[in-house]
């Protein structure tokens, strides 16, 4: 079977290891998330596989959050798929912007940077491609950037889980809160477009119109809404150019 990545030369290193660098200070920011997720988990009565699977296959923070928060609560398998899904969905318009300078890329390179595509990696790799200037190579940022990601998350998440009996008051620190601030600080320097601001307005009204609904449906029906809305004017807006 041939190897889907060619052999990392000089310029590739450089890109693969600046990725990493530029990703530091968001990694710092996301340890304690990694921890109180895997923590939450189980103290909300997910075995520990489900806790690894959840980071190792969805692998993306918000969503984790709301499924151990469902789960909780005692809702269905169903109603946590489809709310991580939906919440997942924005990664839609994160890829949209990235498509330009991706698109000479192989499917297996397209198919591992879409997966391990998160907002702090978005947040680094999309200003690394709008530089100007003549590297080949960005590619390999991006892939140190999200290699980076994850790998910490995973072991975070072990932290967690291994630690979650004793660390069960940290759901009182009110890092999910915290949490939410640092998302916003990612994501609100990005909003440049007219579609990720109609996302974003529409996500956010949704939401907390709808916040009284059960099992975090109002979430769910807020980031479908948003997605949609952003989708339907970057459509708009090719039709019309």
């Amino acid at each position: 079977m041939s190897n889907p990545l060619p052999p990392v030369q000089p310029g590739m290193r450089q890109e693969l290891l600046a990725g990493v660098r530029d990703t530091f200070p968001l990694i710092v920011g996301a340890i304690p998330f990694g921890i109180l997720f895997g923590a939450l988990a189980i103290t909300n009565g997910m075995s520990w596989w489900a806790a690894v699977g959840l980071s190792t296959i969805v692998f993306a923070g918000s969503s984790q959050f709301v499924a151990a928060g469902l789960v909780a609560q005692g809702a269905g398998v169903g109603i946590i798929v489809i709310t991580t899904f939906i919440v997942n969905l924005r990664h839609a318009l994160y890829a949209a912007s990235l498509g330009p300078y991706l698109r000479t890329l192989n499917q297996r390179w397209l198919s591992m940077l879409a997966f391990m595509l998160t907002d702090e990696t978005y947040a680094v790799v999309i200003k690394r491609f709008e530089r100007n200037d003549d590297s080949a190579n960005k590619h390999w940022y991006y892939l140190g950037s999200a290699l980076f990601m994850y790998i910490n998350w995973q072991i975070c998440t072990l932290i967690g889980i291994v630690t979650g009996s004793r660390l069960q008051g940290m759901a009182d620190l009110g890092l999910e809160f915290a949490m939410v601030v640092t998302f916003i600080g990612i994501v609100i320097p990005l909003i440049r477009t007219r579609p990720m601001l109609i996302c974003a307005l529409v996500a956010s009204i949704v939401a907390l119109v709808l916040h009284s609904l059960p099992h975090q449906l109002g979430l769910l029906l807020g980031s479908l809404a948003g997605i949609v809305a952003g989708m339907i004017v970057l459509q708009w807006q090719r039709t019309t150019q």
